[in-house]
Parts: structure tokens; C-alpha cells; sequence
């Protein structure tokens, strides 16, 4: 059972192939997209660590879909003025389907 850790937008997530995961909007023209930050690589029996990152080690998804997190309210308040400001946020996310990782 092999799985993985890669970087990508500032955070880092255990993946196997097969795994569908929802990471920081990504920007790519096809729907194939590779991740070439991976930190640790391990098949059960032996781990790759790498320094900081393992050299040619890859991991390959597909995108599935693209869309907006839910709604965030933020909200700032001063008391005794009667000031406020009420305004929303929706994070945009990828959703990648781990297809193939190799060292």
C-alpha cells in the first residue's frame, strides 16, 4: 500500500492512488496535473525522505472538478458607535483524483 505527502498551496496531504482530495484552486489548461513537491514516499516495507523535497519523485492526478467552498461570514462590530460591516467569503477549491505515484 503506497502512499505519499505532497505540498501544494501552502498545505500538505497523505495521498494514495485512488484518493480524491480538495486542495487550494489550482491553474492548469488540461485536466492532468502533477505535483512535483512530495516530501515522503512509502510502499509499507521502505520510506524515501527527502530533503526538503525527493528529487523525480512525482505524483499524478486528474481534475475532477472545480468550485467555490461554502460561505464564510465576516463580520466586525464596534461597540458604542453603531459600526458594523457584514461581508462574506467563499474559498475557491480544486477536486484531484490521485491516479498514479512514482519515485
Amino acid at each position: 500500500m503506497t502512499f505519499a505527502v505532497i505540498k501544494t498551496g501552502g498545505k500538505q496531504y497523505i495521498v494514495q492512488e485512488g484518493d480524491e482530495l480538495i486542495v487550494e484552486k489550482l491553474i492548469a489548461e488540461d485536466k492532468e496535473v502533477a505535483f512535483d513537491q512530495v516530501l515522503l514516499i512509502s510502499d509499507g516495507e521502505k520510506s524515501t525522505i527527502g530533503q526538503p523535497f525527493i528529487k523525480g519523485a512525482k505524483v499524478v492526478g486528474k481534475i475532477i472538478a472545480e468550485g467555490l467552498g461554502e460561505k464564510k461570514i465576516v463580520f466586525r462590530y464596534k461597540s458604542k458607535t453603531r459600526q458594523h460591516k457584514k461581508k462574506g467569503h467563499r474559498q475557491p477549491f480544486t477536486k484531484v483524483k490521485i491516479q498514479k505515484i512514482s519515485a
